[in-house]
């Protein structure tokens, strides 16, 4: 049987161990559009309400130049009141790049695409009848200047990250293995609450191309009865533990209503990025790993590692997208 293995994952000496929206990131030139548009609207309601009336000057008010102004006066505010937001927001989120440390301010991602693009097995990372199975892939075909950020495994519950992440709005996608995970389910819940998709990673993080299809199976399948009962969704995307799989593996992921397998591109820790491909760099779709891990096995923090990660990627002319969009 053949079997795929990957080259390159840092691992311990032992193992490791529905979506809501990220609120929109306006840029400053997106507060100018929508302040020049409130500027506009403002006017034309002014404009109908005097049309209505037969105001201005030496005009005379009536009960049509009330029901005008009536009509006009609460959509102007509602869109004052949105431009409000959408500045508080961003002045927000620019307080938050400072308080973090972030080098730079990130790039915002795209919207995502309107259709979706065909996912296939990377070439090299087939099995014997993969057009039945699900695709094992390193990077989304797209040409939009975008990478994703996976977390894998679950040792590290810091709750500094979860602050981190969501202050500064930027996406990422986890791989949970329940021997972990378990000690406490309620972290995860958070993550999920702030948006967060939780996928798999297996029950206990073994090196699946040593066991049966069976044994197998029940690594896969148990984890996806795990995320149901503790957060309410079987996941639709697997990776195996330090990415090793072979014909077995997809077989059974696909009996567990798995749709794809994910790899990486691209591996982030606190001081570096290490890359799979020969040019040493980040394309547009990439999938960038890392892990749930702190000073027990990295010098530094999961904050650490983000800081490092976004200065990377925000100096490569990449910003962060939601994997999930683009699947």
């Amino acid at each position: 049987m053949r079997q795929v293995r990957q080259k390159h994952k840092s691992v311990m000496n032992a193992p490791r161990s529905t979506p809501r929206r990220v609120l929109f990131r306006a840029p400053r030139r997106t507060l100018r559009r929508t302040r020049a548009v409130l500027a506009v609207s403002l006017a034309a309601g002014v404009a109908a309400g005097c049309a209505a009336s037969g105001g201005g000057p030496g005009g005379h008010s009536g009960a049509q130049g009330a029901a005008g102004a009536r009509v006009e006066a609460p959509a102007a505010r509602a869109l004052d009141a949105y431009a409000t937001r959408l500045g508080e927001a961003h002045t927000a989120w620019t307080a938050a790049v400072r308080r973090w440390g972030l080098a730079k301010r990130p790039l915002t991602a795209p919207p995502p695409p309107a259709v979706k693009p065909h996912i296939g097995a990377r070439p090299g990372f087939e099995v014997r009848g993969q057009k039945h199975l699900p695709p094992v892939f390193t990077t989304v075909p797209t040409t939009d200047r975008v990478v994703f950020l996976t977390i894998d495994d679950g040792a590290e519950k810091d709750p500094e990250f979860l602050r981190m992440m969501t202050e500064l709005r930027i996406p990422y996608t986890a791989f949970l293995s329940d021997f972990l995970v378990k000690k406490d389910y309620g972290y995860f819940e958070r993550m999920r609450d702030k948006g967060v998709t939780l996928n798999n990673h297996t029950l206990n993080h073994r090196f699946l191309p040593a066991l049966s299809y069976e044994s197998q199976r029940r690594e896969i399948c148990g984890m996806q009865d795990v995320i149901r009962d503790q957060y309410g969704k079987r996941p639709r995307l697997f990776r195996p533990p330090y990415g090793d799989y072979n014909r077995d593996t997809l077989r059974a992921a696909k009996s567990c209503g798995v749709k794809a397998v994910p790899l990486w591109n691209a591996e982030a820790f606190t001081d570096r990025l290490d890359y799979r491909e020969w040019d040493r760099d980040l394309h547009p779709g990439d999938i960038v790993l890392t892990h749930f891990q702190g000073r027990g096995q990295w010098k530094g923090t999961m904050p650490d590692m983000v800081r490092t990660f976004m200065k990377v990627v925000t100096d490569k002319g990449f910003a962060v997208a939601r994997l999930e969009d683009y699947l």
